[in-house]
């Protein structure tokens, strides 16, 4: 990921417990693969593995999604330890609102609209595919302007 503003350091500047930033991004190539064969095929099928993917990295982390385990087991073990961590809230946040856009092609597809899956798995594909290719999350900068937005918490 390229938001740098994600990264995130405590009180006492060590880093809170993070995910390596190249996860979210290894998984972000298989979901473009999965969301390209979506549109072209036109399979509510494949859009609703898709679906499921992002809903258990929305539910469980991004760490601890089948992408996840699958960078943990296959990829990170051949690379070197990462930079620095990443604060995982903004990429499972984008994961839930690739849940959403999805999710909303795969019922309008359910409901009988023709172009339902290429839509949503079209929309989805752009953000995953940047992602993948160029480091941009758009769901994470989403979150980080929402946080913004949402101005500083004060402790209780």
């Amino acid at each position: 990921m390229a938001t740098t503003g994600s990264r995130t350091t405590g009180a006492t500047g060590t880093a809170p417990r993070g995910i390596d930033p190249r996860g979210p991004r290894f998984a972000a190539g298989i979901t473009t693969a999965v969301l390209a064969l979506a549109v072209l095929t036109g399979s509510a099928w494949v859009l609703a593995f898709q679906v499921l993917m992002f809903g258990l990295a929305a539910a469980a982390g991004p760490a601890a999604s089948p992408y996840g385990w699958l960078y943990r087991t296959l990829v990170r073990p051949r690379l070197g330890p990462p930079a620095e961590l990443e604060n995982p809230a903004p990429p499972r946040f984008a994961q839930a609102v690739g849940l959403v856009v999805a999710g909303a092609g795969l019922v309008a597809a359910l409901a009988g609209v023709d172009a339902g899956v290429e839509v949503g798995a079209l929309l989805a594909f752009v953000a995953a595919f940047l992602n993948a290719a160029f480091g941009l999350c758009l769901g994470c900068e989403l979150y980080l302007l929402l946080a913004r937005l949402r101005g500083p918490r004060t402790a209780q």
